[in-house]
């Protein structure tokens, strides 16, 4: 357990993850919840041309999200995978923030 005291003396970065996400979230004025309606929009321009339309694949390779194919993951690493890029998948870092690839993973989540 964290006492106080530790962390006037550590600060955030000796905190572990999930608790300094936990305190992130009780930020005022700062929201992380995923849009998966903007999260649709946004597949429909960078990622439907090859995982389809409604999920199924439709370039050889590509994860068929409607069968729930790397939807096992967490939101994290699928974050991570997307900034990435793999394959003939480019990166999207630079292209979209984490909150619009969050946006598209929650709608991905939506799919099967």
């Amino acid at each position: 357990m964290i006492k106080r005291t530790e962390l006037l003396q550590t600060g955030y970065a000796g905190l572990r993850l999930p608790l300094a996400f936990l305190l992130l979230a009780l930020v005022p004025g700062t929201s992380y919840a995923a849009n998966p309606g903007k999260g649709g929009s946004l597949y429909a321009m960078h990622c439907a041309s090859c995982h389809g339309t409604s999920g199924t694949s439709v370039m050889p390779g590509a994860p068929s999200f409607a069968r729930g194919e790397r939807l096992m993951q967490p939101d994290a690493q699928l974050l991570s995978s997307i900034n990435a890029g793999k394959n003939a998948m480019p990166a999207y870092r630079g292209v979209l923030n984490d909150q619009d690839i969050l946006d598209v993973i929650a709608h991905l989540r939506t799919l099967n």
